[in-house]
């Protein structure tokens, strides 16, 4: 037999597993899945299939969840690199990365205009950042804990070391594989992180991380 078509994942099918991970296992329908991401059930349908396919997901009897290992695998390692944030101008939409929670609730507020999906219901002025998907600020202002999913992919997409850092953890809380928490705190030059490519996003210094996170302070000199 002739192989089939290489397998490709869109970044839609990110914002189908994150928002069945918002969902805590209750039961979906594909029906469902679109209105609430503002999708057709058809996107939906090959999400699903794709994911599954790509072994992020099991599905028994048309349901299932994601897989949190590979979920994790494929947010933390593979994400950034295959679907990388546009940067752009100041536009008015909804804060996402760092600015959005639940980052925004652990780290300083910067002085800069912050990352935002560029959006005409968003009361936000910030520079532009792309979405995974043209649908997500209407999926984040459904879904609360979607929101706080996206925004912490979003952070490690586009964001500086040390938003990266805190972001990582606080996804692996949400999705299960967090092993426990760290011993100790981000040293401060690693917590504001280096601004490489990834992140032309032009902003100030951040202060200490989360100090549920993080329960001994950095002893350096």
């Amino acid at each position: 037999m002739r192989p089939g078509p290489p397998l490709s994942l869109k970044p839609q099918d990110i914002c189908v597993l994150l928002k069945i991970v918002a969902l805590d296992r209750s039961p979906w329908s594909y029906s469902q899945l679109a209105y609430e991401l503002g999708m057709s059930a058809s996107e939906v349908h090959a999400g699903v299939k794709r994911a599954t396919e790509a072994s992020l997901m099991r599905l028994e009897d048309g349901w299932g969840t994601p897989d949190p290992d590979a979920l994790e695998e494929l947010l933390i390692h593979g994400v950034r690199y295959v679907f990388t944030p546009v940067h752009g101008r100041l536009t008015q939409g909804m804060p996402t990365s760092y600015a959005a929670p639940p980052l925004s609730r652990v780290l300083a507020r910067s002085q800069e205009p912050p990352p935002v999906w560029p959006d005409a219901e968003g009361e936000v002025r910030g520079y532009e950042f792309s979405p995974l998907y043209k649908s997500m600020p209407y999926a984040a202002r459904r879904d609360a804990k979607l929101y706080e999913l996206l925004a912490l992919v979003d952070a490690i997409r586009g964001g500086a070391e040390g938003e990266r850092e805190v972001a990582i953890r606080e996804l692996r809380a949400r999705l299960g594989t967090q092993l426990g928490e760290p011993e100790l705190a981000l040293p401060a030059h690693k917590a504001l992180g280096s601004r490489g490519a990834a992140s032309q996003l032009k902003r100030g210094s951040h202060g200490q991380e989360s100090r549920r996170l993080y329960r001994r302070r950095h002893r350096d000199s």
